[in-house]
């Protein structure tokens, strides 16, 4: 363990001491020329763009931000649209990371899952549970436990095109065309509304441009992976441009399972197209259209036993006359005499159960049923801009979405629940979702003298339904030595110990369903005061009145009826004071607000209901490039209060006996209860962003994040007389860095480069579970690629790129989950007993091994 530290500060030292680490947010993609040329048109651009640029469903600016590189021996702007217009990165007062093409082509990220390494330190990525078809997003420490349910939501709002997406399931999708992804931390509660209490993730895709060309690709790598895409832009006729993207993503099982015919775990298999169309009738109106349809199927992280009764209690041994009688120094074990639980012990483990460590197994010792889990997502977007005058621009952003999620996660085999002879085990994880959402938007975007200004109006409905099962696959032989594996299909009548895992077998855990709507009118002006033009002030406010009703309908297999009302209405001012202290150089303090929505937790046994958090958030920022433009400099310091803190208590109970020697009807039952926090937690946090071009041919990037983070005791609701509680923030380590160096070169022929790109992204030590005090190893991931790229083929109407690259380079071992439930015994909430039956030991979920291979890509 001492090694362990030591080598974990050995590499923290290394990652922040050493000035070529952290990812490039840009690179140079254009000739410098050609750069040059672009970077002066677009700097006129951006100053006459208030009225007339895009809200992120398109890029504003015929060049876009992700084509501007180098500009001769300066590193290039970056545009963003966090302000609903086009500005320069380095001139806009909100603390940004942008994603750009190149640094996802660099990386190999092909979903939201590809960020969990750290790319952008103060993002944080995690799968929820160990499902891949579901994902926790947060930044600044905003990181929800579990919104993966009818009713509740993230903290921080995920944007493609601008459109909202509600739901946690469907995030993990393939990535299609992907221009830019601007992660805006810190709340944007007035920009972006509810849900952006952390900040906001914005995903641009590429519009079409009127011209014949495109790109096609495709690789193979270990693990049987395999990838395809086609993007291809159509000539433009009739004031019509069309584009076409399509896409095919497979991986192999990382971690075997024995049970033929079975998928094993992280494996995916993902595919979907986009359709977009752009349509400019007249001048000054832009019609932009498009429909994207996806299925990912996969199959979720293995769960690993890390250790065997950590905390040293007696471990018994199965006799008597049934041999089903747990016994220590020959007597039975777990008896209560007089309220007093005597001769207490846990039970033996299986002979056939491996106890990891932390070593990822690349095959399991049991095998269980797993089928992929199916997220089937579409979307059809309508954006319209028209520029009414030069000064004012009228927007409509339409987005109707929809998610349907097939969940079967059976990850824990043995490794979650204590052996029994000839007694069930391996919970499978069943759940049916489907979600769908409509919003529409409404923008004025204009400019008067010295102001500039946004004005809108914004409606966002959905309806999601949820049906759950947790039945168990597989049953031990008398001694543990061997298994079967229980039929999918039962005969009635179903109950918690009789059921099969297709879907007419199930013993419904539980079936909710919800509604909710969301109504807002928001503003915000920038105003430069004349003869002052250093100074820009920057107000504004957006009103939110929210409603939500739903139902649980079923729970443990019995219709109830337990419904939810909630209507809250809030409004969240920002106000931003802006100085351009030096050309290169600016300053800005910020004070701004946001929430997350109340709702119920559909995993309680009642549908119970919670209220909303929200954060007062204080940021002082400077943005500052120097020696030519070579070095490029963002900080930001920020301090928020946050209020009414969403508490998830999570319990699965595994007791298979009660504290009195009965059989546990609800063994295997999932509850969980959600409750806000009193008082205010405190998240405190220091960010910086450092780009360096020393040579023309050489960038090197530093990104670091602090953030420290105290949340108040609360009440349990799973101990004895409710009491005050020290509760967590999940994934969301103190200290998490990146970097890359990034180095191209003339290969010498067909006007070729050779392009080297080496990432390092290091995480400290963090909690997976808020009730928990159980925190995971830290971790330090190398990514790289090896290129050969702009190849001329066909006297240069194409361009061949030939790449080779790695994820997980140096094949880093780390546990990214991990949960200390099952090492205690669990206390009778009413009698205060403590129940042995369920103690086995800590569990968890490792990351990805190394993967790697080879593409090839044909530009034209």
């Amino acid at each position: 363990m001492a090694s362990t530290t030591r080598a974990c500060r050995g590499r923290r030292t290394l990652l922040l001491a050493e000035a070529g680490l952290l990812l490039a947010s840009w690179s140079a993609t254009a000739s410098a020329e050609g750069a040059k040329e672009a970077a002066e048109e677009l700097s006129g651009t951006i100053s006459r763009a208030a009225a007339t640029s895009d809200d992120g469903e398109a890029a504003p600016v015929e060049v876009a931000a992700a084509e501007i590189g180098s500009v001769d021996d300066q590193l290039g702007e970056i545009v963003v649209t966090a302000t609903k217009r086009a500005t320069n990165l380095q001139d806009t007062p909100i603390a940004i990371s942008v994603i750009g093409e190149q640094m996802l082509e660099d990386r190999r990220a092909q979903s939201l899952l590809d960020l969990t390494d750290g790319a952008v330190p103060s993002l944080r990525v995690a799968t929820f549970e160990s499902r891949q078809s579901a994902l926790t997003v947060g930044i600044r420490g905003i990181v929800p436990f579990d919104a993966n349910q009818t009713a509740r939501d993230q903290g921080v709002g995920v944007y493609i095109d601008g459109i909202y997406l509600g739901r946690q399931q469907g995030l993990n999708a393939a990535l299609f065309d992907i221009e830019r992804i601007e992660v805006l931390r810190g709340p944007q509660g007035t920009l972006f509304g509810r849900n952006t209490e952390g900040g906001a993730l914005n995903i641009v895709t590429r519009a079409p441009t009127g011209a014949f060309g495109g790109r096609v690709s495709g690789g193979v790598g270990n693990f049987g992976s395999y990838n395809a895409e086609a993007h291809i832009d159509l000539p433009a006729f009739a004031n019509l441009a069309f584009k076409l993207d399509g896409l095919v993503q497979h991986q192999g099982a990382t971690t075997k399972n024995p049970l033929q015919g079975e998928k094993g775990w992280n494996y995916y298999h993902r595919v979907g197209g986009r359709a977009a169309a752009r349509w400019q009738p007249v001048d000054g109106l832009t019609v932009d259209l498009s429909y994207d349809r996806a299925r990912d199927e996969n199959t979720p992280f293995y769960s690993q036993l890390i250790n065997f009764n950590p905390n040293g209690y007696n471990v018994g041994s199965y006799g008597g006359t049934s041999g089903t009688q747990l016994r220590f120094n020959n007597a039975p074990c777990n008896v209560v005499v007089a309220g007093t639980l005597t001769n207490p012990c846990i039970a033996p483990l299986s002979p056939l159960v491996v106890v990891s460590g932390d070593r990822r197994q690349k095959e399991a010792e049991i095998g269980v049923p797993q089928q992929p889990s199916v997220d089937e997502t579409q979307g059809l977007t309508a954006a319209i801009r028209y520029a009414l005058t030069p000064d004012l621009e009228l927007r409509s952003i339409s987005g109707w979405r929809e998610v349907e999620t097939h969940q079967f996660d059976n990850s824990g085999g043995a490794h979650r629940t204590t052996f029994v002879p000839n007694a069930n085990f391996s919970r499978y994880s069943l759940s049916e979702l489907s979600q769908r959402q409509w919003s529409q938007e409404f923008q004025a975007v204009g400019s008067v003298a010295s102001l500039d200004y946004v004005l809108g109006l914004y409606y966002f409905t959905e309806k999601v339904r949820e049906t759950a099962a947790t039945p168990t696959t597989n049953r031990w032989n008398s001694a543990g030595t061997g298994y079967t594996i229980n039929s999918p299909d039962v005969l009635p009548p179903i109950s918690s110990s009789n059921q099969g895992w297709q879907r007419e077998d199930w013993f419904v855990a539980r079936d909710s369903q919800a509604t909710a709507k969301s109504y807002a009118v928001f503003g915000q002006a920038t105003w430069t005061p004349p003869g002052l033009e250093a100074l820009h002030v920057t107000a504004g406010a957006r009103y939110t009145y929210d409603k939500r009703d739903g139902a649980l309908t079923v729970f443990n297999n019995v219709a109830v009826n337990f419904p939810f009302r909630y209507r809250e209405g809030r409004i969240d001012p920002m106000v931003t004071l802006a100085f351009d202290a030096a050309r290169d150089l600016h300053l800005y303090a910020k004070y701004a607000t946001g929430f997350r929505a109340g709702g119920a937790n559909s995993r309680s046994q009642t549908f119970s209901a919670f209220g909303p958090e929200s954060v007062d958030s204080f940021e002082l920022g400077a943005k500052s490039e120097f020696l030519d433009r070579r070095v490029r400099l963002n900080v930001a310091a920020y301090l928020m209060n946050r209020k009414g803190t969403q508490t998830d208590f999570d319990f699965v109970d595994v007791r298979r006996t009660l504290a009195d020697g009965s059989p546990n009807p609800n063994f295997n039952r999932h509850y969980e209860e959600t409750a806000n926090a009193p008082g205010t937690s405190k998240i405190k946090g220091f960010e910086a962003d450092l780009t360096v071009q020393p040579i023309d041919e050489l960038q090197l990037s530093a990104s670091y994040a602090y953030t420290d983070i105290n949340v108040p005791p609360t009440a349990n609701p799973f101990l004895p007389g409710n009491p005050l509680f020290q509760v967590y923030t999940v994934f969301t380590p103190k200290h998490a860095a990146s970097g890359a160096i990034d180095y191209e070169v003339p290969a010498g022929f067909a006007d070729a480069n050779i392009r080297l790109h080496l990432d390092a992204n290091y995480a400290g030590r963090q909690y997976s579970f808020q009730s928990e005090p159980v925190r995971t190893d830290s971790s330090f991931i190398v990514n790289g690629s090896l290129a050969l790229t702009d190849i001329t083929m066909n006297d240069g109407e194409a361009q061949l790129r030939l790449a080779l690259w790695a994820r997980n380079l140096l094949n880093e071992t780390h546990i990214y989950r991990r949960s200390a439930a099952n090492s205690s015994p669990v206390i009778d909430s009413i009698t205060g007993i403590p129940s042995y039956s369920g103690v086995l030991g800590d569990y968890g979920n490792l990351n990805a091994p190394r993967t790697f291979g080879v593409e090839a890509r044909i530009s034209f």
